[in-house]
Protein backbone atom coordinates (compact mmCIF):
# COMPACT_ATOMS: atom_id res chain seq x y z
CA UNK A 1 0.00 0.00 0.00
CA UNK A 2 1.58 3.22 -0.88
CA UNK A 3 2.05 6.08 1.72
CA UNK A 4 -0.75 8.37 0.79
CA UNK A 5 -3.48 5.60 1.82
CA UNK A 6 -2.12 4.85 5.10
CA UNK A 7 -3.82 6.91 6.63
CA UNK A 8 -7.31 7.92 6.16
CA UNK A 9 -8.66 10.51 8.04
CA UNK A 10 -8.29 10.20 12.09
CA UNK A 11 -7.45 6.84 11.01
CA UNK A 12 -4.33 4.66 10.08
CA UNK A 13 -4.65 1.63 8.45
CA UNK A 14 -2.80 -1.25 9.65
CA UNK A 15 -3.13 -4.42 7.30
CA UNK A 16 -6.17 -5.16 4.46
CA UNK A 17 -8.11 -7.97 5.94
CA UNK A 18 -9.93 -8.80 2.66
CA UNK A 19 -11.70 -7.55 -0.84
CA UNK A 20 -14.93 -8.64 -2.02
CA UNK A 21 -17.46 -7.15 -4.69
CA UNK A 22 -18.90 -4.55 -2.45
CA UNK A 23 -15.40 -3.04 -1.36
CA UNK A 24 -12.00 -3.64 0.57
CA UNK A 25 -11.82 -4.03 4.70
CA UNK A 26 -8.77 -2.98 6.74
CA UNK A 27 -7.58 -2.92 10.05
CA UNK A 28 -7.01 0.31 11.21
CA UNK A 29 -6.21 2.03 14.77
CA UNK A 30 -8.24 5.88 15.21
CA UNK A 31 -5.25 7.80 15.99
CA UNK A 32 -7.11 9.80 18.50
CA UNK A 33 -8.94 7.27 20.72
CA UNK A 34 -6.27 4.50 19.83
CA UNK A 35 -9.15 2.29 19.60
CA UNK A 36 -8.55 -0.90 17.02
CA UNK A 37 -11.35 -0.91 14.40
CA UNK A 38 -12.11 -2.27 10.93
CA UNK A 39 -13.03 -0.11 8.08
CA UNK A 40 -15.03 -0.79 5.06
CA UNK A 41 -14.60 1.19 1.69
CA UNK A 42 -17.44 1.19 -0.19
CA UNK A 43 -16.94 -0.03 -4.04
CA UNK A 44 -17.75 2.17 -6.77
CA UNK A 45 -16.84 5.85 -6.87
CA UNK A 46 -19.67 7.49 -5.87
CA UNK A 47 -19.14 10.61 -7.78
CA UNK A 48 -22.40 11.55 -9.77
CA UNK A 49 -24.39 8.57 -8.61
CA UNK A 50 -26.79 9.99 -6.51
CA UNK A 51 -28.91 7.35 -6.55
CA UNK A 52 -26.54 5.01 -5.56
CA UNK A 53 -25.03 7.16 -2.88
CA UNK A 54 -28.80 7.22 -1.32
CA UNK A 55 -29.13 3.44 -1.64
CA UNK A 56 -26.28 3.74 0.14
CA UNK A 57 -26.78 5.60 2.83
CA UNK A 58 -30.13 4.05 3.56
CA UNK A 59 -28.43 1.23 4.26
CA UNK A 60 -25.80 2.18 6.60
CA UNK A 61 -28.29 4.15 8.94
CA UNK A 62 -30.36 0.76 9.34
CA UNK A 63 -27.15 -0.86 10.22
CA UNK A 64 -26.34 2.14 13.02
CA UNK A 65 -29.81 1.13 14.22
CA UNK A 66 -28.74 -2.63 15.57
CA UNK A 67 -27.39 -3.13 18.25
CA UNK A 68 -26.56 -6.39 19.52
CA UNK A 69 -23.82 -8.98 21.38
CA UNK A 70 -23.77 -11.04 18.13
CA UNK A 71 -23.55 -8.50 15.38
CA UNK A 72 -20.30 -6.87 14.24
CA UNK A 73 -21.54 -3.23 14.96
CA UNK A 74 -21.35 -0.26 12.42
CA UNK A 75 -19.72 2.37 14.50
CA UNK A 76 -19.54 5.46 12.32
CA UNK A 77 -19.33 6.28 8.56
CA UNK A 78 -18.23 9.30 6.94
CA UNK A 79 -17.13 10.25 3.07
CA UNK A 80 -13.58 10.13 1.21
CA UNK A 81 -12.69 11.14 -1.66
CA UNK A 82 -16.66 10.26 -3.42
CA UNK A 83 -16.18 6.77 -1.63
CA UNK A 84 -18.20 5.87 1.52
CA UNK A 85 -16.49 4.69 4.16
CA UNK A 86 -18.17 2.55 6.95
CA UNK A 87 -16.21 2.09 10.55
CA UNK A 88 -17.33 -1.40 12.28
CA UNK A 89 -16.25 -3.12 15.35
CA UNK A 90 -13.09 -5.28 15.34
CA UNK A 91 -13.87 -8.43 15.90
CA UNK A 92 -10.69 -10.45 17.27
CA UNK A 93 -10.86 -14.29 15.65
CA UNK A 94 -11.48 -16.57 13.02
CA UNK A 95 -14.29 -16.77 10.20
CA UNK A 96 -16.91 -19.71 10.77
CA UNK A 97 -15.48 -21.25 7.33
CA UNK A 98 -11.71 -21.01 8.70
CA UNK A 99 -12.85 -22.34 11.62
CA UNK A 100 -14.55 -25.82 9.65
CA UNK A 101 -11.87 -25.78 6.79
CA UNK A 102 -14.32 -28.77 5.30
CA UNK A 103 -14.29 -31.19 7.95
CA UNK A 104 -17.36 -31.57 10.46
CA UNK A 105 -17.55 -30.38 13.70
CA UNK A 106 -19.16 -31.54 17.26
CA UNK A 107 -23.08 -31.48 17.34
CA UNK A 108 -23.04 -29.19 20.48
CA UNK A 109 -20.64 -27.10 19.00
CA UNK A 110 -22.76 -26.04 15.90
CA UNK A 111 -26.32 -25.88 17.83
CA UNK A 112 -24.29 -23.48 20.11
CA UNK A 113 -23.07 -21.63 17.31
CA UNK A 114 -26.19 -21.38 15.28
CA UNK A 115 -28.23 -20.55 18.36
CA UNK A 116 -25.84 -17.05 18.55
CA UNK A 117 -26.11 -16.86 14.35
CA UNK A 118 -30.33 -17.19 14.66
CA UNK A 119 -30.13 -14.62 18.14
CA UNK A 120 -28.49 -12.12 15.71
CA UNK A 121 -30.74 -12.62 13.02
CA UNK A 122 -33.77 -12.98 14.68
CA UNK A 123 -33.14 -9.46 16.13
CA UNK A 124 -32.18 -8.00 13.17
CA UNK A 125 -35.49 -9.09 11.17
CA UNK A 126 -37.32 -7.64 14.23
CA UNK A 127 -35.63 -4.38 13.16
CA UNK A 128 -36.60 -4.88 9.83
CA UNK A 129 -33.18 -5.44 8.18
CA UNK A 130 -32.58 -8.94 6.38
CA UNK A 131 -28.78 -9.79 5.70
CA UNK A 132 -29.08 -11.81 2.32
CA UNK A 133 -25.70 -13.41 2.21
CA UNK A 134 -25.49 -15.10 5.70
CA UNK A 135 -22.72 -17.90 5.06
CA UNK A 136 -19.31 -19.26 7.24
CA UNK A 137 -17.09 -16.91 6.04
CA UNK A 138 -19.75 -13.68 7.41
CA UNK A 139 -19.43 -15.71 10.86
CA UNK A 140 -16.49 -14.38 13.08
CA UNK A 141 -15.82 -16.87 15.90
CA UNK A 142 -13.99 -14.96 19.21
CA UNK A 143 -11.73 -17.12 21.29
CA UNK A 144 -14.38 -17.01 23.39
CA UNK A 145 -16.80 -19.22 21.52
CA UNK A 146 -18.88 -15.83 21.38
CA UNK A 147 -20.04 -16.40 17.61
CA UNK A 148 -20.35 -12.14 15.50
CA UNK A 149 -22.54 -11.89 12.68
CA UNK A 150 -20.66 -9.43 9.79
CA UNK A 151 -21.08 -7.97 6.95
CA UNK A 152 -24.51 -6.98 6.44
CA UNK A 153 -23.18 -4.77 3.03
CA UNK A 154 -25.87 -6.08 0.92
CA UNK A 155 -28.69 -5.91 3.60
CA UNK A 156 -31.58 -4.12 3.13
CA UNK A 157 -34.99 -3.54 4.82
CA UNK A 158 -37.66 -5.87 4.32
CA UNK A 159 -39.83 -3.21 3.26
CA UNK A 160 -37.48 -1.59 0.65
CA UNK A 161 -38.07 -3.61 -2.74
CA UNK A 162 -34.80 -2.52 -4.72
CA UNK A 163 -31.42 -3.64 -5.01
CA UNK A 164 -28.64 -2.59 -3.16
CA UNK A 165 -26.42 -2.39 -6.39
CA UNK A 166 -27.27 -2.83 -9.79
CA UNK A 167 -25.60 -6.31 -11.17
CA UNK A 168 -24.15 -7.64 -8.73
CA UNK A 169 -24.89 -10.76 -7.22
CA UNK A 170 -27.53 -10.81 -4.06
CA UNK A 171 -25.66 -13.45 -2.01
CA UNK A 172 -22.97 -16.42 -2.32
CA UNK A 173 -24.15 -19.41 -4.72
CA UNK A 174 -23.43 -22.31 -2.30
CA UNK A 175 -25.75 -20.42 0.45
CA UNK A 176 -28.69 -18.80 -1.59
CA UNK A 177 -31.88 -19.38 -1.15
CA UNK A 178 -34.08 -20.37 -4.00
CA UNK A 179 -36.15 -17.43 -3.95
CA UNK A 180 -32.50 -15.46 -4.33
CA UNK A 181 -31.31 -17.50 -7.05
CA UNK A 182 -34.84 -16.65 -9.70
CA UNK A 183 -34.35 -12.89 -8.65
CA UNK A 184 -37.84 -13.08 -6.60
CA UNK A 185 -38.57 -10.74 -3.39
CA UNK A 186 -37.30 -11.92 -0.58
CA UNK A 187 -38.03 -12.12 3.02
CA UNK A 188 -36.43 -12.86 6.94
CA UNK A 189 -37.48 -17.25 5.60
CA UNK A 190 -34.50 -16.25 3.11
CA UNK A 191 -32.23 -15.76 5.75
CA UNK A 192 -33.06 -18.64 7.32
CA UNK A 193 -32.46 -21.03 4.44
CA UNK A 194 -29.16 -19.86 4.05
CA UNK A 195 -28.35 -20.52 8.04
CA UNK A 196 -29.42 -24.11 7.26
CA UNK A 197 -26.85 -24.68 4.93
CA UNK A 198 -24.72 -22.96 7.33
CA UNK A 199 -25.58 -25.65 9.72
CA UNK A 200 -25.60 -28.51 7.34
CA UNK A 201 -22.05 -27.82 6.98
CA UNK A 202 -21.13 -27.43 10.06
CA UNK A 203 -22.16 -31.02 11.16
CA UNK A 204 -21.65 -33.03 7.83
CA UNK A 205 -18.32 -31.38 6.60
CA UNK A 206 -19.66 -30.82 2.91
CA UNK A 207 -22.06 -28.40 1.58
CA UNK A 208 -25.98 -29.68 0.32
CA UNK A 209 -25.17 -28.75 -3.05
CA UNK A 210 -21.79 -29.06 -5.15
CA UNK A 211 -21.62 -29.04 -8.31
CA UNK A 212 -18.36 -27.61 -11.48
CA UNK A 213 -20.42 -24.17 -12.12
CA UNK A 214 -22.01 -21.62 -10.33
CA UNK A 215 -25.30 -22.27 -12.74
CA UNK A 216 -25.30 -25.99 -11.80
CA UNK A 217 -25.38 -24.88 -7.95
CA UNK A 218 -28.19 -22.58 -8.68
CA UNK A 219 -30.06 -25.05 -10.23
CA UNK A 220 -29.71 -27.37 -7.34
CA UNK A 221 -30.66 -24.81 -5.11
CA UNK A 222 -34.26 -24.62 -7.31
CA UNK A 223 -34.61 -27.73 -8.29
CA UNK A 224 -32.83 -30.81 -6.37
CA UNK A 225 -33.35 -32.40 -2.78
CA UNK A 226 -30.77 -32.00 -0.99
CA UNK A 227 -29.03 -35.18 0.90
CA UNK A 228 -30.25 -36.09 3.93
CA UNK A 229 -27.35 -35.01 6.72
CA UNK A 230 -27.53 -38.36 8.38
CA UNK A 231 -26.74 -40.29 5.03
CA UNK A 232 -23.55 -38.34 5.60
CA UNK A 233 -23.27 -38.78 9.28
CA UNK A 234 -24.68 -41.20 10.41
CA UNK A 235 -24.57 -40.65 14.26
CA UNK A 236 -26.21 -37.49 13.63
CA UNK A 237 -29.40 -37.17 16.24
CA UNK A 238 -32.34 -37.94 13.63
CA UNK A 239 -34.32 -34.68 15.20
CA UNK A 240 -31.62 -32.72 13.95
CA UNK A 241 -31.56 -34.47 10.44
CA UNK A 242 -35.15 -33.42 10.37
CA UNK A 243 -34.81 -29.95 11.40
CA UNK A 244 -31.77 -29.06 8.61
CA UNK A 245 -34.49 -30.75 6.06
CA UNK A 246 -36.73 -28.33 7.24
CA UNK A 247 -34.82 -25.12 7.43
CA UNK A 248 -33.76 -25.71 3.57
CA UNK A 249 -37.15 -26.38 2.23
CA UNK A 250 -37.29 -24.99 -1.30
CA UNK A 251 -40.63 -23.57 -0.39
CA UNK A 252 -40.47 -21.07 2.06
CA UNK A 253 -43.99 -21.50 3.74
CA UNK A 254 -42.66 -25.10 4.36
CA UNK A 255 -39.74 -23.50 6.48
CA UNK A 256 -39.00 -22.36 9.96
CA UNK A 257 -40.77 -19.18 9.25
CA UNK A 258 -38.90 -17.18 11.86
CA UNK A 259 -35.91 -17.29 14.19
CA UNK A 260 -37.25 -17.73 17.00
CA UNK A 261 -39.30 -20.99 16.05
CA UNK A 262 -35.77 -22.50 14.55
CA UNK A 263 -34.27 -22.15 18.27
CA UNK A 264 -36.82 -23.23 19.79
CA UNK A 265 -36.74 -26.37 17.91
CA UNK A 266 -32.73 -26.79 18.05
CA UNK A 267 -33.24 -26.13 21.77
CA UNK A 268 -35.48 -29.22 22.03
CA UNK A 269 -33.29 -31.29 20.24
CA UNK A 270 -30.55 -30.58 22.63
CA UNK A 271 -32.85 -30.77 25.91
CA UNK A 272 -32.75 -27.17 26.91
CA UNK A 273 -34.89 -24.29 26.63
CA UNK A 274 -33.71 -21.06 26.39
CA UNK A 275 -35.42 -17.86 28.81
CA UNK A 276 -35.85 -16.28 25.79
CA UNK A 277 -36.87 -17.89 22.85
CA UNK A 278 -38.19 -15.25 20.83
CA UNK A 279 -36.15 -12.26 20.42
CA UNK A 280 -37.89 -8.90 21.66
CA UNK A 281 -34.34 -7.34 22.11
CA UNK A 282 -31.17 -9.77 22.37
CA UNK A 283 -30.38 -12.62 24.96
CA UNK A 284 -26.54 -11.94 26.53
CA UNK A 285 -24.62 -14.00 24.68
CA UNK A 286 -21.39 -12.11 25.00
CA UNK A 287 -19.88 -9.71 27.67
CA UNK A 288 -21.31 -6.01 27.92
CA UNK A 289 -20.20 -3.56 30.09
CA UNK A 290 -22.37 -0.95 31.93
CA UNK A 291 -22.46 1.23 29.31
CA UNK A 292 -23.78 -1.16 26.33
CA UNK A 293 -20.20 -1.47 25.07
CA UNK A 294 -18.60 -5.18 24.59
CA UNK A 295 -16.15 -5.97 27.34
CA UNK A 296 -12.85 -6.40 26.46
CA UNK A 297 -11.34 -8.64 29.69
CA UNK A 298 -11.40 -12.71 28.85
CA UNK A 299 -12.94 -13.18 32.45
CA UNK A 300 -15.75 -10.81 31.80
CA UNK A 301 -16.78 -12.42 28.96
CA UNK A 302 -16.35 -15.82 31.31
CA UNK A 303 -18.43 -14.44 33.91
CA UNK A 304 -21.06 -13.80 30.81
CA UNK A 305 -21.30 -16.54 29.57
CA UNK A 306 -21.83 -18.38 32.79
CA UNK A 307 -24.44 -16.55 33.69
CA UNK A 308 -26.00 -16.70 30.11
CA UNK A 309 -26.05 -20.91 31.09
CA UNK A 310 -27.33 -19.99 34.30
CA UNK A 311 -30.21 -17.75 32.81
CA UNK A 312 -31.22 -18.68 29.50
CA UNK A 313 -30.34 -22.47 29.31
CA UNK A 314 -32.38 -24.52 31.85
CA UNK A 315 -32.88 -28.57 31.36
CA UNK A 316 -35.91 -29.89 30.28
CA UNK A 317 -37.02 -32.86 32.51
CA UNK A 318 -37.89 -35.79 31.06
CA UNK A 319 -41.35 -37.20 31.74
CA UNK A 320 -41.25 -41.09 31.89
CA UNK A 321 -44.24 -42.75 30.31
CA UNK A 322 -46.15 -44.64 32.32
CA UNK A 323 -45.63 -48.40 31.99
CA UNK A 324 -48.41 -50.40 30.50
CA UNK A 325 -51.14 -51.93 33.08
CA UNK A 326 -50.30 -55.30 33.89
CA UNK A 327 -52.51 -58.04 32.37
CA UNK A 328 -54.81 -59.44 35.19
CA UNK A 329 -53.34 -63.01 36.58
CA UNK A 330 -54.69 -65.86 35.87
CA UNK A 331 -57.51 -67.26 39.34
CA UNK A 332 -58.01 -63.68 40.64
CA UNK A 333 -61.57 -63.56 40.75
CA UNK A 334 -61.93 -60.47 42.93
CA UNK A 335 -60.14 -58.44 40.37
CA UNK A 336 -62.37 -59.54 37.27
CA UNK A 337 -65.47 -58.96 39.82
CA UNK A 338 -63.84 -54.89 40.46
CA UNK A 339 -63.42 -54.62 36.72
CA UNK A 340 -67.16 -55.88 36.13
CA UNK A 341 -68.75 -53.61 38.70
CA UNK A 342 -66.27 -50.55 37.33
CA UNK A 343 -68.46 -51.16 34.01
CA UNK A 344 -71.55 -51.48 35.27
CA UNK A 345 -70.80 -47.94 37.03
CA UNK A 346 -69.30 -46.42 34.07
CA UNK A 347 -72.63 -47.35 32.41
CA UNK A 348 -74.76 -45.60 34.96
CA UNK A 349 -72.90 -42.34 34.86
CA UNK A 350 -73.44 -42.62 31.39
CA UNK A 351 -76.75 -42.93 31.60
CA UNK A 352 -77.13 -40.42 34.06
CA UNK A 353 -75.10 -37.81 31.65
CA UNK A 354 -76.71 -38.74 28.49
CA UNK A 355 -80.52 -39.92 28.64
CA UNK A 356 -81.53 -37.37 30.95
CA UNK A 357 -80.21 -34.63 28.57
CA UNK A 358 -81.66 -36.51 25.11
CA UNK A 359 -85.23 -36.62 26.89
CA UNK A 360 -84.92 -33.57 27.59
CA UNK A 361 -83.42 -32.23 23.74
CA UNK A 362 -86.46 -34.25 22.54
CA UNK A 363 -89.02 -32.50 24.85
CA UNK A 364 -87.45 -29.36 23.70
CA UNK A 365 -87.71 -30.42 19.99
CA UNK A 366 -91.73 -30.89 20.03
CA UNK A 367 -91.74 -26.89 21.38
CA UNK A 368 -89.16 -25.55 19.45
CA UNK A 369 -89.12 -23.32 16.21
CA UNK A 370 -89.67 -25.59 13.15
CA UNK A 371 -86.23 -25.96 11.99
CA UNK A 372 -84.36 -27.50 14.57
CA UNK A 373 -80.65 -26.29 15.18
CA UNK A 374 -78.40 -29.25 14.36
CA UNK A 375 -77.32 -31.24 17.45
CA UNK A 376 -73.34 -30.52 18.49
CA UNK A 377 -71.46 -33.29 20.18
CA UNK A 378 -70.82 -32.42 23.82
CA UNK A 379 -67.59 -31.60 24.32
CA UNK A 380 -64.36 -33.55 25.44
CA UNK A 381 -64.74 -32.18 29.15
CA UNK A 382 -68.37 -31.31 30.73
CA UNK A 383 -68.49 -28.10 32.69
CA UNK A 384 -71.13 -27.77 34.78
CA UNK A 385 -72.72 -24.06 34.72
CA UNK A 386 -75.11 -22.73 37.39
CA UNK A 387 -78.44 -22.37 36.33
CA UNK A 388 -79.22 -19.29 34.91
CA UNK A 389 -81.73 -16.72 36.72
CA UNK A 390 -84.84 -16.02 34.34
CA UNK A 391 -84.54 -13.00 31.97
CA UNK A 392 -85.73 -9.94 33.74
CA UNK A 393 -85.71 -7.79 30.73
CA UNK A 394 -87.67 -9.13 27.16
CA UNK A 395 -86.04 -10.99 24.93
CA UNK A 396 -85.13 -10.35 21.38
CA UNK A 397 -84.83 -12.57 18.50
CA UNK A 398 -80.98 -11.52 17.55
CA UNK A 399 -78.89 -13.15 14.65
CA UNK A 400 -79.41 -16.82 13.98
CA UNK A 401 -82.65 -17.17 14.70
CA UNK A 402 -82.25 -17.63 18.80
CA UNK A 403 -82.82 -15.93 21.43
CA UNK A 404 -80.79 -13.12 23.49
CA UNK A 405 -81.45 -12.50 27.08
CA UNK A 406 -80.89 -8.57 27.54
CA UNK A 407 -79.75 -6.37 29.96
CA UNK A 408 -82.42 -4.12 29.12
CA UNK A 409 -80.76 -2.72 25.92
CA UNK A 410 -81.61 -5.34 23.33
CA UNK A 411 -80.50 -3.20 20.60
CA UNK A 412 -77.03 -2.83 21.87
CA UNK A 413 -76.60 -6.40 22.87
CA UNK A 414 -77.77 -7.51 19.62
CA UNK A 415 -75.19 -5.80 17.60
CA UNK A 416 -72.37 -6.81 20.36
CA UNK A 417 -73.43 -10.37 20.01
CA UNK A 418 -73.65 -9.75 15.65
CA UNK A 419 -69.64 -8.28 16.35
CA UNK A 420 -68.56 -11.16 18.70
CA UNK A 421 -69.49 -13.46 16.31
CA UNK A 422 -67.74 -12.09 13.79
CA UNK A 423 -64.66 -12.50 15.99
CA UNK A 424 -65.21 -15.78 16.41
CA UNK A 425 -65.09 -16.50 12.89
CA UNK A 426 -61.36 -14.73 13.02
CA UNK A 427 -60.74 -16.23 16.12
CA UNK A 428 -61.48 -19.76 14.18
CA UNK A 429 -59.70 -19.05 11.29
CA UNK A 430 -56.24 -18.31 13.59
CA UNK A 431 -56.56 -21.72 15.22
CA UNK A 432 -57.57 -23.51 11.86
CA UNK A 433 -53.62 -21.76 10.75
CA UNK A 434 -52.60 -23.04 13.93
CA UNK A 435 -53.80 -26.48 14.63
CA UNK A 436 -51.95 -27.09 10.83
CA UNK A 437 -48.81 -26.08 11.83
CA UNK A 438 -48.48 -28.26 15.17
CA UNK A 439 -50.41 -31.07 13.29
CA UNK A 440 -47.06 -31.25 10.59
CA UNK A 441 -45.09 -30.07 13.34
CA UNK A 442 -46.02 -33.36 15.08
CA UNK A 443 -45.45 -35.40 12.48
CA UNK A 444 -42.22 -34.39 12.05
CA UNK A 445 -41.58 -34.80 15.69
CA UNK A 446 -42.61 -38.29 15.92
CA UNK A 447 -41.20 -39.13 12.58
CA UNK A 448 -37.81 -38.02 14.59
CA UNK A 449 -38.83 -40.14 17.66
CA UNK A 450 -39.92 -37.08 20.30
CA UNK A 451 -42.80 -35.40 20.93
CA UNK A 452 -44.98 -31.90 21.31
CA UNK A 453 -44.28 -30.43 24.68
CA UNK A 454 -46.68 -31.06 27.13
CA UNK A 455 -48.03 -27.45 28.27
CA UNK A 456 -48.18 -26.95 24.34
CA UNK A 457 -50.09 -30.01 23.88
CA UNK A 458 -52.54 -28.96 26.83
CA UNK A 459 -53.22 -25.28 25.60
CA UNK A 460 -53.71 -27.27 21.76
CA UNK A 461 -56.70 -29.35 23.12
CA UNK A 462 -57.94 -26.37 25.68
CA UNK A 463 -58.33 -24.33 22.43
CA UNK A 464 -60.17 -26.43 20.41
CA UNK A 465 -62.60 -27.26 23.81
CA UNK A 466 -62.82 -23.43 24.38
CA UNK A 467 -63.33 -22.49 20.76
CA UNK A 468 -65.92 -25.32 20.04
CA UNK A 469 -68.31 -23.77 23.51
CA UNK A 470 -67.76 -20.00 22.49
CA UNK A 471 -69.18 -21.08 18.78
CA UNK A 472 -71.76 -23.11 20.63
CA UNK A 473 -72.95 -20.34 22.95
CA UNK A 474 -72.37 -17.71 20.21
CA UNK A 475 -75.09 -19.76 18.13
CA UNK A 476 -77.33 -19.60 20.71
CA UNK A 477 -77.19 -16.16 21.40
CA UNK A 478 -75.43 -16.23 24.93
CA UNK A 479 -73.61 -12.95 24.86
CA UNK A 480 -71.94 -13.69 28.64
CA UNK A 481 -70.82 -17.50 27.79
CA UNK A 482 -69.83 -16.30 24.11
CA UNK A 483 -67.60 -13.99 25.57
CA UNK A 484 -65.60 -15.68 28.23
CA UNK A 485 -65.05 -18.92 25.98
CA UNK A 486 -63.36 -16.42 23.27
CA UNK A 487 -61.31 -15.11 25.65
CA UNK A 488 -60.12 -18.46 26.98
CA UNK A 489 -59.72 -19.14 23.53
CA UNK A 490 -57.51 -16.63 22.91
CA UNK A 491 -54.98 -16.93 25.61
CA UNK A 492 -54.43 -20.73 24.49
CA UNK A 493 -54.07 -19.55 20.49
CA UNK A 494 -51.91 -17.00 22.02
CA UNK A 495 -49.55 -19.05 23.73
CA UNK A 496 -49.57 -21.31 20.86
CA UNK A 497 -48.74 -18.73 18.37
CA UNK A 498 -45.88 -17.35 20.65
CA UNK A 499 -44.74 -20.96 20.88
CA UNK A 500 -44.48 -21.38 16.90
CA UNK A 501 -42.85 -17.98 16.70
CA UNK A 502 -45.31 -15.95 14.74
Amino acid sequence: MSEEIKRIGDYEILAELGAGGMGRVYKVRNTISDRVEAMKILLPDLAGREELAARFLREIKLLASLNHPNIAQLRTAFTNNNQLVMIMEYVEGVSMATHLSGAAISVPDAVNYIDQVLNAVGYAHQQNVIHRDMKPGNMMLTPQGVVKVMDFGIARSDTDQTLTLAGTSLGTVNYMSPEQVKGLSTDPRSDLYSVGVCLYEMVTGKKPFMAGSDYSIMTAHVNEAPRPPVDLQPDLPPALNQIILIAIAKDPAQRFQTAAAFRNALNNVRGVSPAVAAVPGFAPTTAMTSFGAPATSASQVATFAMARERTQVTPIPSIPMPPPPPAPPAGHRGLYMMLGALIVVAGLVFAGIYLPKKGKADDVSHKAAPVPAPVKPAPPVVEKEAPEPPPQAPVVLAKGGGKMKSGGDDGANAKEMEQLQDDIDHLAARAASVNGSLDRLKQQQAAAGYGLRGDMAEHQESMKINLSRAQDAAEHNDLAKAKKYYDRTTTDLEALESFLGR
